[in-house]
């Protein structure tokens, strides 16, 4: 230091003026957020820097002693030595993470633990940046002591964006109020192979129903306007085409061309992006032999260049070390790490792999200003949010305000919603409250299997099974219930017993399906995804990492399901399940059959509901459902000609995507189509009326055909949907706008257009497969 220097830093400190402080915009609320970035990231060490992009596992973090929350010394640790600014499943419960309801955090304990996690990085690092806390919300928040959704197929099966608003409502501000900020879901992955594991946290096979429902999540989590205490940041899963993994098998690589990417797969996340997303995770697949995690097309010119995206984009856990082990396209990790960050990916959720961009920067390998870029986004957000602020939570507000009476009613309302009537042959359904039921099957009575994959640990009481369903609605006395079977289990069998009382009872409702229920017999990977073995007896048979190869109902659940057809008596199966499961069977023999994925903690009430006619079941499939594994794939929206008969069988799916059946009938007449205003679109509207005999829901649908375009189309696309309740004998009149866009194509230098010289047909019921109504756009 000269002397002129020296001499200005005595009389500074002389005046009593304090530098640093008058420096230390990014501390100031008054400032843009751009200038609160810029200040911050300039004085933060390259460390600093990567220790922002980086959100290890967080629920070793914290240590319980009763009631009393501390960081742990693990914490502690990864704090000093990694600077770390994310944390993801902090209050995360389950198996896997060995969590419990005894030692793991409920509400009131997860807003202490957040807060002692947010008051020792701010209070023990040299710059004090709050950190981010990222939690699973695919179906709820995945914690103790939460609300329960259905799964997302059971949501996209509500076809009603209104009531998934409603449901992201709920999870945000659940997911605040315990001091997370970031929830992972939805998943906007189409599902096109139902032995992929994961169907069931999709919303089908459709990119029109996909997006529609992602926005109303979006939207529902708080969407373009983070300063509210409810608000959350939305991250998207996951990018893009893992839903079509080859062979069925979870992470497998995807086969798709780029014209298909972009007419079917990347729709939904442009559209959840449009409604105001700001986080996306990079999926575990590959694509034309580069794995997403490393797609510079995707992350890059897509996703920025395109779509203009401002947020952050994550990995999938693990998945940058998936580069070498998974994909072998990097020498080591430091050489994944380096692929990853260049290709466009923000954030490492594992945080094992980006510090070795320490070196990468330091050694000339890597730009600093690809860092810089990187911190930038995850640092937006946080000022945004008002983390710098306000970092802490109430912890009396997190007690009283989860999984409230009117949480709850939510749930309800979306299961209800989500129950879809495949079969009621002569009108066995409703039933009669006066009636003996014999209750039985390995899903009438067990709490988990109502549930789904990525759920925390339930106290007892707090969802409700079918048979407690039906208890609630009929006499005790009326009621007998035998389980008969396990899912996959077939050593403790009590089909004779269920068929006894099958025989004593009017009719038999039997609650068959799946199971993604996870257990501590089940082995798990360090990514979370289980690992089947024959040694494992869990009756799991879906969720992440159980891809199966055949989708028939495994255990002896057909041999039961044929031995109650023997008693005679009328046979109500329902399937509660994960994927679409053979319903072959059912289809032929059941007197009644519904299916309803899922259903949450509400399921059992909600399906009671149904049985008995105090609701009239409008649910649709939202994927279709195949006769047989060798129709796969069999989307309804195939761009192929029309599809002629294997010699097996019909080439047909069982049941079409759309599909659904209602205790009421609905009359479509008196199509009208005119030009809109602006001449360029078209107004399509149409009378609706319930000619039958029960208030009900419609779930009304448009689909579209292209007649002649540059390149090869679907068969059928839906365009528009509308859920419409009529009470009996009342008509609606229905309108629909078709745009430039719903009738643009991907042509052959890959971009949307519309091509006037196109001719369009379309077709208007209640299913891809009705046409109540027919005609050419004029």
């Amino acid at each position: 230091m000269n002397k002129a220097s020296l001499s200005i830093s005595l009389m500074i400190l002389l005046l009593g003026i304090n530098v640093s402080a008058q420096k230390v915009i990014y501390k100031d609320p008054k400032q843009s957020v751009a200038a609160r970035i810029n200040d911050l990231i300039s004085k933060m060490t390259i460390e600093e820097k990567i220790g922002q992009l980086l959100c290890p596992l967080g629920w070793e973090m914290y240590d319980r002693k009763g009631n009393e929350i501390s960081v742990s010394q693990k914490f502690k640790n990864i704090v000093k030595q990694k600077n770390i600014g994310m944390l993801w499943a902090t209050y995360r419960a389950d198996p896997w993470t060995q969590k419990t309801i005894a030692n793991g955090l409920n509400p009131q304990l997860a807003a202490k633990a957040g807060n002692a996690l947010q008051r020792y990085v701010i209070e023990n690092t040299r710059l004090g940046i709050p950190i981010f806390l990222a939690e699973e919300a695919p179906h709820g928040h995945m914690a103790i002591g939460t609300t329960v959704f259905p799964t997302g197929i059971g949501q996209a099966s509500t076809w009603n964006p209104a009531v998934l608003e409603k449901m992201g409502n709920v999870m945000g501000k659940e997911v605040r109020l315990q001091g997370a900020h970031i929830s992972y879901g939805p998943v906007l992955d189409l599902s096109r192979d139902p032995r992929w594991s994961r169907v069931e946290e999709s919303y089908g096979e459709d990119p029109i129903l996909t997006s529609s429902m992602a926005v109303a999540i979006v939207k529902g989590l708080g969407a373009g306007k983070l300063n509210h205490p409810y608000s959350t940041i939305a991250t998207l899963k996951h990018f893009v085409a893992y839903g079509i993994p080859e062979s069925g098998q979870n992470g497998s690589a995807a086969s798709i061309g780029e014209r298909d990417l972009r007419a079917d797969f990347l729709p939904p996340f442009q559209a959840a992006i449009d409604a105001g997303a700001q986080s996306i995770m990079a999926a575990y697949n590959s694509i034309d032999g580069i794995p997403c995690s490393a797609n510079q097309f995707l992350l890059k010119d897509i996703l920025r260049k395109e779509w203009g995206f401002q947020g952050f984009s994550v990995s999938d856990l693990g998945s940058i070390e998936g580069i070498k082990g998974s994909h072998r396209i990097a020498k080591d990790h430091k050489q994944a790490a380096l692929l990853a960050i260049k290709a466009g990916l923000d954030a490492d959720l594992g945080g094992n792999a980006y510090p070795n961009l320490i070196e990468a920067v330091r050694n000339g390998a890597l730009e600093e200003s690809r860092i810089n870029e990187a911190v930038y986004r995850i640092l937006a957000l946080k000022f945004e949010m008002g983390l710098f602020e306000n970092p802490y939570v109430d912890i009396s507000k997190a007690e009283k305000g989860v999984k409230t009476k009117e949480n709850i009613a939510v749930t309800k309302q979306l299961a209800l919603e989500s129950i879809v009537l495949l079969e009621n042959k002569t009108q066995t359904l409703p039933l009669k409250k006066s009636m003996k039921i014999a209750v039985v099957g390995p899903n009438a009575d067990n709490i988990y299997n109502m549930l789904g994959d990525y759920t925390a640990p339930q106290r007892e009481g707090e969802v409700i099974t079918v048979l407690k369903g039906i208890k609630a609605k009929l006499p005790e006395a009326n009621v007998t219930y035998v389980k008969g079977c396990a899912i996959r289990d077939t050593t403790n069998l009590s089909i004779r017993e269920a068929v006894k009382a099958a025989t004593q009872a009017d009719v038999v409702v039997a609650v068959v399906g799946g199971s993604s229920a996870r257990d501590f017999k089940t082995e798990y990977l360090n990514t979370g995804a289980a690992v089947t073995s024959k040694e494992n007896t869990s009756d799991m048979e879906s969720g992440e990492g159980f891809d199966r190869s055949n989708l028939d109902l495994l255990g002896k659940q057909l041999e039961l399901l044929k031995e109650l057809k023997k008693t005679g008596k009328p046979l109500v199966v329902i399937y509660i399940q994960g994927r679409p499961l053979n319903m072959n069977w059912a289809a032929q023999n059941a007197d009644a059959l519904l299916c309803a994925w899922y259903p949450g903690q509400e399921g059992g009430t909600a399906i009671a509901d149904v049985l008995f006619g105090d609701y009239n079941p409008a649910g649709r499939m939202p994927i279709s459902v195949p006769r047989n594994v060798g129709q796969i794939p069999v989307h309804y929206n195939k761009k192929s000609t029309q599809d002629h008969n294997y010699v097996e069988e019909l080439a047909r799916p069982l049941y079409p995507f759309g599909y659904g059946k209602s205790y009421t009938t609905f009359e479509y007449k008196a199509l009208k189509i005119v030009k809109a205003q602006d001449q360029e679109s078209f107004i399509v509207s149409f009378q609706l009326s319930n000619t039958g005999k029960y208030d009900g829901d419609e779930v009304v649908q448009l689909y579209l055909n292209n007649q002649y375009a540059s390149v090869s189309q679907p068969l059928k696309q839906l365009k528009k949907f509308e859920r419409v309740h009529l009470k009996t004998g009342e008509s609606k009149t229905m309108e629909f706008q078709l745009s430039k866009s719903d009738l643009s194509i991907v042509n052959l230098e890959m971009k949307r257009v519309f091509e006037p010289e196109s001719k369009f047909n379309i077709f208007i019921g209640g299913s891809s497969d009705e046409q109540k109504l027919k005609a050419e756009l004029p």
